[in-house]
C-alpha cells in the first residue's frame, strides 16, 4: 500500500464499534484505553444528534475521524466517543478560474487531495499523504511543504454546541494560526464540512518549500504539474515514515509530535548556539526547527523508551513500536521537552490533541 494512506486508515476501523472497545483501534498511534460509549455517524445529522444528546445528558464527547492527530490516555475516554464516518465531495460554486469544493468532515483527506489533482484543481497538492479526515484539517490548520489549509479554506460548516445551531464560519472567523484555529482545544464546535476554493490549473501553486523545490529539480516559486507535485510529496513523506503503513512501526505515530517553537527575537539573540537555523515568524518573532533542537539535545532518530521510540526516519515523530503505552510515549515526550529546555532554554509544545492524559 505504501503510498495509499487511506488504505491503512480503513484497516484501523475494521473493529466493530462497541462500548468498552479499545480506542487504540481508531488511532494511528494504536494507543488508547477503552471507550465508554461508541457511536458511528454516517451522516451529518446523525453526528449532530449524537453530540446534542450527549450534551443534554451532561456526558463529555470525543469525536474521532481519522485518529491521526490525537493521543488518548491508557484509561481511555469514559464519555461518548463519536466515530465520524461521513463522506462526500461536491462542487458548490465555480467560475472560469476556480471552484469551491465542499468536503464532508469524515472524508479521507488524501482521497480528497487525489480527487482534486485528478480534476485539475490546484492548492492542496503539497498536502498529499497527510493521514486523517478533511474535517480535522481546519482544526489543526494542517500544513506541509509550504501549504496550509488556511490558504484555501473559504468556509467551515460546524455545529455550535453552546447555541445549538449549525453555523457557517468564514476563514476569518476560524482564526487560523500556526497549527491552530478557533476549533483547537475547544469543545464548542463539531466540524461537519469544509469548503475549499481551488484554482483551475494543471499546475501546482508556486512551490514554497526549499526541500520540495530541490526534489523537483527547480527553485522556490516554480510551478510544476499537479501530479508531479503530489507524487514527489508522497515520496518525500514516505522516506520520513509519514505515509501510513501497517508493516512499518515508524509510521505508528501522530506525525510531528512537537510544533516548531516560535520565540521573540530578543530571546533568540540570547541563545548560546548562534548557528541555530531560524526563520522570521511575524513581527519580532523567530521560528526554530524543533527537530534540530531535539537532535542536538541528545535525542537522535531511533532513541528508544519503553515500547516507544523516536522514529528512525524522522526526529519529530514519536512512535509506538507495538508494545508501547500512552504513558510511556508521554514519558519520552517529556524527556525530550526537558532536554531541549535544559540545553537551549526553549520550550517545546505538543502538536496533537491530548485526551485524558497530560504532557
Amino acid at each position: 500500500m505504501n503510498l495509499v494512506p487511506d488504505a491503512f486508515t480503513d484497516h484501523l476501523f475494521d473493529t466493530p464499534p462497541a462500548a468498552g472497545a479499545s480506542l487504540a483501534a481508531y488511532t494511528t498511534l494504536r494507543l488508547g484505553g477503552p471507550a465508554g460509549t461508541l457511536t458511528t455517524a454516517l451522516h451529518a445529522d446523525e453526528a449532530v444528534e449524537t453530540v446534542r444528546a450527549a450534551s443534554a445528558a451532561g456526558r463529555p464527547v470525543l469525536v474521532l475521524a481519522g485518529g491521526s492527530n490525537v493521543v488518548i490516555g491508557d484509561a481511555g475516554f469514559p464519555g461518548e466517543t463519536l466515530l465520524l464516518r461521513t463522506s462526500g465531495i461536491e462542487v458548490v460554486a465555480e467560475d472560469p478560474g476556480s471552484v469551491v469544493v465542499r468536503v464532508a468532515a469524515g472524508e479521507s483527506w488524501d482521497d480528497f487531495v487525489r480527487y482534486a489533482v485528478a480534476n485539475g484543481w490546484s492548492g492542496v497538492e503539497c498536502l498529499s499523504g497527510i493521514p486523517g479526515s478533511a474535517g480535522a484539517t481546519p482544526i489543526q490548520n494542517v500544513g506541509a511543504y509550504g501549504q496550509e489549509v488556511a490558504h484555501t479554506i473559504e468556509a467551515v460548516r460546524a455545529y455550535d454546541r453552546i447555541d445549538d445551531e449549525i453555523r457557517v464560519m468564514t476563514s476569518a472567523e476560524c482564526a487560523f494560526g500556526y497549527r491552530a484555529s478557533v476549533f483547537k482545544h475547544n469543545d464548542r464546535y463539531l466540524v461537519l464540512s469544509v469548503d475549499f476554493r481551488l484554482e483551475r490549473s494543471g499546475s501546482s501553486a508556486p512551490i514554497r518549500y526549499a526541500e520540495l523545490a530541490r526534489s523537483l529539480g527547480g527553485e522556490a516559486g516554480d510551478r510544476v504539474p499537479l501530479a508531479l507535485a503530489r507524487d514527489t510529496v508522497l515520496k518525500l513523506r514516505a522516506g520520513k515514515g509519514m505515509v501510513l503503513d501497517p508493516e512499518d512501526r515508524d509510521t505508528w505515530s501522530v506525525g510531528s509530535f512537537f510544533t516548531n517553537p516560535v520565540i521573540p527575537e530578543d530571546q533568540f539573540r540570547t541563545l548560546s548556539e548562534s548557528e541555530i537555523p531560524h526563520w522570521p515568524a511575524g513581527e519580532s518573532m523567530v521560528k526554530l526547527p524543533a527537530a534540530w533542537l531535539i537532535e542536538r539535545a541528545g535525542f537522535p532518530k531511533g532513541f528508544a523508551g519503553e515500547g516507544v521510540a523516536i522514529s528512525g526516519k524522522h526526529t519529530l515523530a514519536l512512535t509506538n513500536r507495538g508494545t508501547g503505552t500512552t504513558a510511556a510515549l508521554l514519558d519520552l515526550a517529556r524527556a525530550i521537552r526537558d532536554g531541549v529546555r535544559g540545553r537551549f532554554g526553549v520550550e517545546l509544545h505538543p502538536e496533537p490533541v491530548l485526551v485524558n492524559c497530560e504532557f
